[in-house]
């Protein structure tokens, strides 16, 4: 029974997991491009990966390397930039402390995907562990992330292409989520982003 349980739990996580593995796929790919191109190898983007793990953080990391940033520039701008996951996180506090031993790297592996698929779920079936299936999940989602950033890295070392203009990926990304979001959104909220689109500095 426990055996069963255990299995209907993995299925569940590694189903509802599989649409972050084309997006991390592509976008840790770009990633370790850029961090090759910058000089630094496919161990270095295994490594950063692994404990930064951060998707547009990663992208403007490599930015700062390249241009020498002190440690406290880093530090700043990644916590500018990823501080919207605070609010990520204190929608599921409760449910993240039900996972137990697993509660920090639930909260470590809060990322946009992560969240969404988290989100697109409001109950589970009986035979599955919710905890586990959540930290499945996070689990999942990193290592495709990790995945994604060798794969790149090691692509850029042995494909004779010229890559630039890769680092604008992740702003595409966010271009298209913020299209979508706008034909989803009616009235004010439709408003509030034109007006947040006229404020920027495009």
């Amino acid at each position: 029974m426990k055996r069963s349980r255990t299995v209907q739990t993995f299925n569940f996580a590694l189903k509802k997991s599989i649409p972050v593995l084309f997006g991390y796929l592509f976008l840790g790919s770009a990633f370790g491009i850029m961090l090759y191109e910058a000089g630094y190898n496919w161990i270095w983007a295994v490594v950063i990966s692994l404990t930064v793990y951060a998707g547009s953080g990663q992208f403007l990391l490599v930015s700062l390397l390249s241009s020498g940033a002190s440690l406290a520039t880093t530090a700043l701008m990644t916590l500018f930039i990823n501080s919207r996951h605070i609010f990520y996180g204190l929608s599921y506090i409760e449910k993240f402390r039900q996972g137990g031993w697993r509660y920090p790297f639930l909260i470590f592996g809060l990322t946009d995907e992560t969240y969404s698929v988290n989100t697109s779920f409001s109950e589970v079936p009986e035979d599955v562990d919710e905890p586990h299936a959540r930290f499945l999940i996070s689990v999942f989602d990193h290592l495709y992330w990790i995945l994604g950033s060798l794969i790149g890295s090691l692509a850029g070392q042995i494909i004779p292409i010229d890559f630039k203009g890769i680092d604008f990926s992740m702003t595409a990304l966010f271009v298209v989520i913020f299209i979508d979001l706008l034909i989803e959104q009616k009235g004010r909220l439709k408003a509030v982003g034109f007006i947040g689109l006229g404020c920027s500095d495009v």
